[in-house]
């Protein structure tokens, strides 16, 4: 590697969540970066603390005394950039979701236009819609007014009105904006972000600029009616989310001057970086990454030139937990869990981890009541995320997951490195992917972090990326197919780099695998029965064979058909999850 490429400048990345902090050294070894170590600390933005740096600085002498070294001086303070003896660093990031989510109401005009290209736009932050206001509102003025003062959002997205287009419209909307905005505490006010009409912008300003606790304009997300473009006001949600946590939560301020400015909501992060290795490393299917973390259950995919960021903190596994059974029920959750869990648990359960977040569990019970959760919890997300894919590949029609390659999962529920048999499983079970998947475990939760790097040095993530930093589970082959139990529906050959050959049958309901190390390749020749879709359509498969990469679980072969179709009967149901269980070595 040529030396003006790597400089050698080690940067400490740290992401702050709603459960726990985390503080990752990234340095160069033998001319390439590398992930030195970690370290982990609660998050400290709740009583007793309520400062986010307290739990940053816990978390950075975690790491210190792993990697047996100074980044903090004796007042605690960051050592930057590194010194001769070797302790600080040379620079910090910063990745945040803690903290509750934004109140949020969108203005547009028309409702399957301009509404749904700004509900589009708040699902890519933390953020919660308490009101729509659109040209066809039948409300009195006073009553829009009355509505922002009761929800005091923190703040308010405006679109509507093409390039050129309609203003007289806008103007209207946006005097309850700046009536209720003059009437609201000075610290309450929202800020606001302005994405329509470009020939607006200086009326914006004028009408509601004095009224606001910042205005903020980024281009319209519909220059036209057929055209939508929400990346670069995603990027400036980005920012405001930022600028808002920095007054609602203590301690955000003195990490953004420890950054220099470079902090990032932690999805964004995610969805930055899946954008980048779709323009890398992308093919014919689209990249797929799912975070289930204690703030939210975030989903970033990207096909070819498309991207989608969808944020979903209802199905947070932190404090909003005690909400959950507002979007699904007992039963859809206790579905998923091999033992006998009576809902009284579950509702105890739930309401501990919300008050909680960081407790783990402690027995056989909580860890099939947490697992089957954290299933429900990514299946709902996900359900909902599939909507907004592209249309043309999505294969909605079939209520089936759209081709994706590779799959990246991180959160606590899903990045276990010690159990990737437990976490493939309840990807497996939420996500349903189809076709031919490579999946990846991000154990160490970096993807954000390297998402926000990036911002800082563009090299790093590319060779961190490369490294084996992720745990490569293996290649999953989930055919689509609905067939008679245990009926064969595909025969397959894996062909090894020294020519041999191992041989299966897969039968419909169950799982199997075949070893492949990691770093290995192989070749996967199949012949599909009863139907079954590997993409290439029903029954079909390349005569020539498809490349796979081995994991820690070699090939895995999914053979129970999409969509997912549990039995109603709940004692054979939790006894073919145990099956499935065993049948991945998480027993």
């Amino acid at each position: 590697m040529p030396a003006s490429l790597v400089d050698g400048n080690s940067l400490l990345a740290v992401d702050i969540g709603g459960a726990t902090t985390r503080a990752v050294l990234f340095d160069v070894v033998e001319g390439q970066y590398r992930f030195i170590a970690s370290g982990i600390a609660p998050s400290t933005a709740e009583a007793p603390f309520k400062d986010v740096s307290e739990g940053v600085k816990n978390a950075i002498e975690n790491l210190q005394t792993v990697i047996g070294k100074s980044l903090l001086d004796s007042g605690r303070g960051l050592i930057t950039p590194s010194q001769p003896n070797g302790s600080g660093v040379d620079a910090l990031v910063v990745t945040l979701s803690v903290g509750a989510t934004l109140k949020t109401v969108i203005v547009g005009l028309l409702k399957d236009v301009s509404l749904d290209s700004a509900q589009r736009l708040t699902s890519s932050t933390y953020t919660r819609i308490v009101d729509t206001i659109s040209l066809n509102d039948t409300r009195k003025p006073e009553q829009k007014i009355d509505s922002l003062l009761r929800h005091q959002p923190d703040l308010v997205i405006i679109t509507g009105g093409t390039d050129g287009g309609a203003s007289r419209s806008i103007q209207k909307m946006l005097e309850p904006i700046g009536l209720a905005s003059f009437l609201m505490p000075e610290e309450k006010r929202p800020a606001v972000l302005f994405a329509g009409n470009q020939k607006m912008e200086a009326e914006v300003k004028s009408l509601i600029g004095s009224l606001s606790s910042s205005v903020h304009i980024s281009p319209n997300v519909r220059p036209s009616l057929e055209t939508e473009d929400l990346d670069p006001a995603e990027r400036e949600l980005a920012h405001i989310f930022v600028e808002i946590r920095k007054r609602q939560i203590k301690g955000v301020d003195l990490l953004n001057l420890w950054s220099g400015g470079h902090i990032l909501p932690t999805a964004y992060a995610s969805g930055r970086m899946v954008r980048f290795l779709a323009k890398a490393y992308g093919g014919s299917k689209g990249i797929l990454s799912v975070d289930l973390g204690a703030s939210a259950a975030s989903i970033a995919a990207a096909f070819k030139g498309t991207s989608r960021l969808n944020i979903y903190p209802q199905y947070g596994q932190g404090e909003n937990l005690e909400h959950l059974l507002k979007y699904t029920t007992a039963d859809e959750i206790l579905r998923w869990s091999p033992l006998d869990i009576s809902k009284d648990a579950l509702n105890d359960y739930l309401y501990q981890k919300s008050l909680y977040p960081s407790t783990i569990a402690a027995t056989k019970e909580d860890l099939a009541i947490s697992q089957a959760i954290a299933r429900q919890a990514l299946y709902l997300a996900m359900q909902t995320a599939r909507k907004n894919f592209p249309s043309d590949i999505a294969q909605i029609k079939l209520n089936l997951t759209p081709l994706f390659d590779p799959i990246i999962a991180s959160g606590g529920a899903l990045s276990d490195a010690s159990r990737p048999g437990s976490g493939l499983l309840l990807l497996l079970d939420s996500i349903q992917p189809v076709g031919i998947s490579t999946v990846i475990l991000d154990q160490n939760n970096l993807l954000p972090l390297l998402g926000s790097a990036a911002s800082r040095n563009n090299i790093l993530p590319v060779q961190v990326m490369e490294s084996g930093a992720f745990l490569s589970v293996g290649t999953v082959v989930a055919p689509a197919v609905i067939a008679a139990q245990n009926a064969p529906i595909m025969r397959a050959t894996l062909t090894y780099e020294n020519g041999s050959e191992t041989k299966l049958e897969l039968k419909y309901g169950s799982l199997q695998t075949l070893p492949l190390p990691n770093g290995e390749v192989g070749k996967l020749s199949f012949q599909l029965l009863k139907g079954a879709d590997l993409g290439y359509g029903p029954g079909r498969a390349p005569k020539e064979g498809v490349p796979v990469t081995g994991g820690a679980l070699g090939v895995i072969f999914d053979g129970r058909g999409r969509p997912l179709n549990l039995p109603a009967d709940a004692a054979r149901r939790r006894e073919l999850i145990k099956k499935w269980q065993w049948a991945l070595g998480d027993e």
